[in-house]
């Protein structure tokens, strides 16, 4: 008789799952506690899966072999709780999709600049000829690409929640760009919870694996001390030069260097398709991980080059009449604001908010204070956001719409000032997800 897998979730992941259980024998359940996008319904449908939608019926999920949980789903909601009192393993999209392949897999994770380093990483990989697929927090889920194609390599985009359902997997490359609080109501407001989860991107890896990690990050390098791998390391750094690592990446400024297998490859800073100190890191880590494949020095170079950055991160949109308009929509952290704020030298008519996870804005009142003029609140509940800024820029004005806040942004700036949609929140207060609302900034900006 068929083992039987219960699958908590009926988006990207879930369907993906359901396809590969599907095919590898399994007797497959689909539960969503929401209700499920047409797409994915309609493909349950022809599947002829037996599925269910805004409810979860304990009985038919309390009887699994095994519970897949999409990355939604916190392992507090009752019926979650309820499967591991019972001793049912609860498991990742990435942990399952992971036991029926053989393929290599780039693992990248990171509280900011992990779907920009997976993009340059598989744009590397796939200019190389290599036969390369693209999944994990982006696209075409894992699963779905294990059960309908055949790649040998994978670069993977992984996020804490993904990880946090990961215990046999294994990375062959993992890649940890950088730590910063992110999603912590998630992990009970305790950093250390979310620090733990991040490096479970290690767990597993042997002598013949490799790491590669943000050297100038205290939070990892801290992290290192108190812990043991035994991986091959591949540290990337921006100020250490003094020990510019035999494996990993450096720069002097005008150079980044990557030493790999005991050859060296540099490239003036100047001619990366990404710029800015963030993206150099991002480029940086891609380049290694394309040295460990032992990829031509040349094509590495051409592709850093020729790279073009992924929508709904520090896009420009557009002009009008003299007004940039830059939609950064995938900024959901502080963090990942402060260098969008960063990366722009013109005055600032910021637009920011949704749903807040802890956010700590005094971290940007320095980069605020310099350079933002006016705060254009974006949100359901903007009180946190209102009090952080009032009277540290000229206004702060509530909006409840993309288009809204468009019009109220370009009316208080002038020639020359760039308006930043880069919301420091999560989106779905108002939004479906941070592409809606990066697609909502972007068509209100054509309608001005």
């Amino acid at each position: 008789m068929a083992k039987r897998l219960v699958i908590l979730g009926a988006g990207e992941s879930g369907i993906g799952t359901a396809i590969l259980g599907i095919k590898e024998g399994w007797d497959v359940f689909v539960s969503d506690y929401g209700k499920i996008k047409k797409s994915y319904r309609d493909e349950l449908i022809t599947l002829g899966l037996d599925f269910e939608e805004e409810t979860h019926t304990e009985s038919k999920i309390l009887n699994a072999d095994l519970v897949m949980k999409s990355p939604g789903i916190p392992e507090t909601a009752p019926v979650v709780v309820k499967c591991l009192d019972k001793g049912i393993s609860v498991i990742s999209e990435i942990e399952f999709a992971g036991k029926y392949t053989n393929a290599t897999t780039v693992c990248i994770t990171g509280s900011n600049g992990k779907t920009t380093t997976t993009e340059l990483t598989y744009h590397i990989l796939k200019s190389a000829g290599l036969n390369v697929g693209k999944a994990g927090n982006i696209g075409r889920s894992f699963a779905r690409q294990v059960a309908e194609s055949d790649f040998d390599t994978y670069v993977l985009e992984i996020s804490s929640f993904q990880l946090d359902g990961m215990y046999d997997f294994r990375a062959d490359i993992a890649v940890l760009l950088n730590i910063t609080p992110d999603h912590l109501d998630r992990y009970d407001y305790v950093m250390q919870n979310y620090i733990n989860s991040k490096f479970r991107i290690i767990q597993n890896q042997g002598p013949e694996q490799h790491f590669i990690y943000n050297a100038d990050d205290p939070i990892i390098t801290n992290e290192l001390s108190k812990r043991e791998s035994i991986a091959v390391a591949h540290p990337i750094t921006l100020k250490n030069l003094a020990q510019a690592p035999e494996n990993g990446s450096y720069s002097d400024n005008e150079y980044v260097y990557i030493n790999t297998q005991n050859q060296q490859f540099k490239m003036k800073i100047q001619e990366l398709a990404l710029q800015g100190k963030h993206n150099l890191s991002n480029s940086m880590a891609a380049g290694v991980s394309a040295r460990i494949f032992d990829l031509r020095k040349e094509l590495v170079r051409d592709s850093l080059t020729n790279f073009e950055n992924i929508e709904h991160r520090l896009e420009t949109v557009g002009k009008v009449n003299g007004v940039t308009f830059v939609n950064d929509s995938k900024a959901t952290n502080i963090n990942s604001t402060w260098y969008a704020l960063e990366s722009i030298d013109k005055p600032i008519v910021w637009i920011a908010g949704g749903v807040d996870k802890g956010n700590d804005y005094g971290e940007l009142y320095e980069m605020v204070d310099a350079k933002v003029k006016a705060v254009i609140c974006l949100g359901k509940d903007n009180k946190k956001l209102r009090a952080a800024f009032t009277g540290r820029v000229e206004s702060v004005i509530e909006t409840s719409s993309a288009d809204e806040a468009v019009r109220m942004a370009y009316d208080l700036s002038r020639e020359g000032d760039t308006v930043l949609l880069s919301p420091a929140c999560a989106s779905f207060d108002l939004f479906e997800d941070y592409e809606d609302r990066g697609r909502k900034f972007k068509a209100a900006v054509k309608r001005l």
